[in-house]
């Protein structure tokens, strides 16, 4: 139970003495956590009847309940229950997020497994069939992204986001076949056990995900991201910059790889793209 979100819905039934209750929480979640209930009622200037009173509105039967799932609430980290202590300027913004982009390709440089990434990419090229594979908002655009690069060098390539086309997709995989799954987390279980049915047809498997995760240890071939998370919970996340980049890295490597044919398919994408739209090919190859 959420009790921080049950209080906020409760807030407009609350009495006042309720509401200096409430007040005092969420201005100082860490004293709530650990006060008995006689400190905490002294504090609001209530009566701890009134405390046990506030309690049971929110579900629970007790005050020790009421911290307990207070604390659990809470485990998430206390940044997400504070304001920025200053507004940025646009500027700021700009300097800022275009830096941490910046950093984390230049972290993905740094821990590059060459190695790694040139056994994937050779993978890829002898795949009769790529199956991509991506859940929630970074992943599954991360997954489209790897057909998006692979479908245009003339490789079979097919994306899902959906756990069970997943699993069927991966059953249903053969041995000359290649999955490639991307989890910022490395903990998504659903793509976990589309790795181990995978695994146990013998199909080999790519991870862009972070090392030494639950998702990394079922893969054939993991190449690591991990990447830590700044503080400010506003600014998105700056590792989908390298997970777009090493999809960029390993579709290059495969063009590379089976360049004359995929200039051809190439080739026949533009042509369709420049008398259609362009006129000239100095423009993208897509949009």
């Amino acid at each position: 139970m959420d009790i921080l979100a049950a209080l906020q819905e409760e807030e407009r039934a609350l009495s006042r003495s309720e509401k200096r209750i409430s007040a005092l929480i969420f201005s100082d979640i860490e004293f709530a956590v650990n006060a008995s209930i006689t400190d905490l009622a002294e504090k609001a200037e209530v009566s701890p009847p009134t405390v046990t009173r506030f309690c049971r509105r929110l579900g629970c039967q007790s005050y020790s309940e009421f911290k307990i799932r207070l604390a659990q609430t809470t485990y998430v980290g206390s940044r997400y229950l504070q304001a920025a202590a200053n507004i940025p300027v646009v500027e700021d913004v700009v300097n800022d997020i275009i830096t941490r982009a910046q950093k984390a390709l230049h972290a993905l440089h740094e821990t590059t497994d060459i190695n790694q990434l040139e056994s994937a990419a050779k993978k890829i090229c002898k795949a009769n069939m790529v199956y991509a594979f991506g859940s929630g908002g970074n992943s599954s655009q991360v997954a489209n992204e790897i057909q998006n690069r692979l479908f245009r060098l003339g490789i079979r390539v097919n994306a899902s986001t959906d756990h069970i086309m997943q699993l069927m997709m991966a059953a249903a995989a053969k041995q000359d076949d290649v999955i490639i799954v991307s989890s910022i987390s490395g903990r998504n279980s659903e793509l976990i056990r589309a790795l181990e049915v995978a695994r146990d047809y013998k199909v080999f498997s790519i991870a862009l995900t972070r090392a030494n995760s639950p998702l990394a240890d079922v893969a054939s071939v993991t190449l690591p991201i991990d990447l830590p998370e700044g503080v400010n919970i506003l600014k998105p996340t700056a590792v989908r910059y390298t997970f777009l980049a090493l999809v960029d890295i390993i579709a290059t490597l495969v063009a590379i790889h089976i360049q004359s044919d995929a200039t051809e398919t190439l080739r026949r994408i533009k042509h369709q793209v420049v008398a259609d739209r362009d006129g000239d090919d100095r423009g993208a190859l897509g949009d």
